[in-house]
């Protein structure tokens, strides 16, 4: 595996040029321009999902494609069928990538411009970093940054999240529960992220650590049928797929 560029763009010696596309959280009029930019002048639109599902990513930033543009869908093999640390999920996933990246280069040796589409960011908890790390190296590349989910889950609940000398910890909802109960406890503020079926977990960490009457539950932040309210009052079941918990730091202090 290559190593990861220092720089947001960096010259290669392939043909053509790799675009990482950061499209936001959900909310198409969060794009930035430089993204709505890039995806006019692209001749391929890349974009990962699962396989047989729609592309989340697509659905929000499709109306910036430029017309006659090819679409290139990468889908994912496993999602959570299978345990993240076994062997066949990593065997499966790494193949995957691998496959993924070969479909990207062979655009780019033919001398396209191909725009990998994130939600969010590309380098934050994006599948985009791990056509970056293999690719980058080699093509001509650039980062788009994005608005990240965190930002616009905090941003549509209106709620301060940090300030001053406060310490935000973003945290994985899929690490082991004395572990976020550890760091939970440490944070001033905290966004944990990869909720889902972590849910009844992250709510018995919070717990524990003292902060789950701080503890905010944002569902599909920025899209259609968001909503936003205290965890504590939420039944304690499984979150679909876009949700994510805030524990506000600056509130605390006033």
């Amino acid at each position: 595996m290559n190593a990861i560029s220092t720089g947001s763009e960096r010259s290669g010696t392939g043909a053509g040029r790799l675009i990482g596309v950061g499209v936001g959280p959900g909310d198409p009029e969060l794009m930035t321009l430089k993204a709505v930019r890039a995806l006019g002048e692209a001749d391929v639109v890349a974009y990962f999902a699962k396989q047989g599902n729609a592309s989340h990513a697509r659905a929000i930033a499709c109306g910036h494609f430029r017309a006659g543009a090819q679409e290139l869908p990468l889908g994912y093999p496993v999602t959570t069928e299978l345990p993240k640390d076994e062997a066949p999920y990593r065997a499966a996933i790494t193949d995957f990538y691998e496959d993924a990246a070969r479909s990207v280069a062979a655009h780019l040796d033919a001398g396209r411009t191909v725009a990998v589409l994130s939600e969010g960011d590309p380098l934050f908890y994006g599948s985009y970093m791990h056509l970056h790390v293999r690719l980058s190296q080699r093509y001509p590349t650039e980062v788009i940054a994005g608005v990240t989910g965190m930002s616009g889950c905090w941003s549509q609940a209106g709620t301060p999240i940090a300030q001053g000398d406060d310490v935000l910890s973003v945290l994985p909802g899929t690490l082991p529960e004395a572990e976020l109960t550890r760091r939970l406890a440490e944070a001033d503020a905290a966004v944990i992220m990869k909720v889902g079926r972590n849910l009844p977990k992250i709510r018995r960490a919070l717990d524990a650590a003292g902060r789950l009457e701080r503890a905010l539950y944002v569902e599909r932040g920025t899209m259609n049928g968001s909503h936003c309210e205290r965890l504590a009052g939420r039944a304690d079941v499984p979150a679909p797929y876009f949700a994510i918990v805030l524990v506000p730091g600056w509130g605390t202090r006033g």
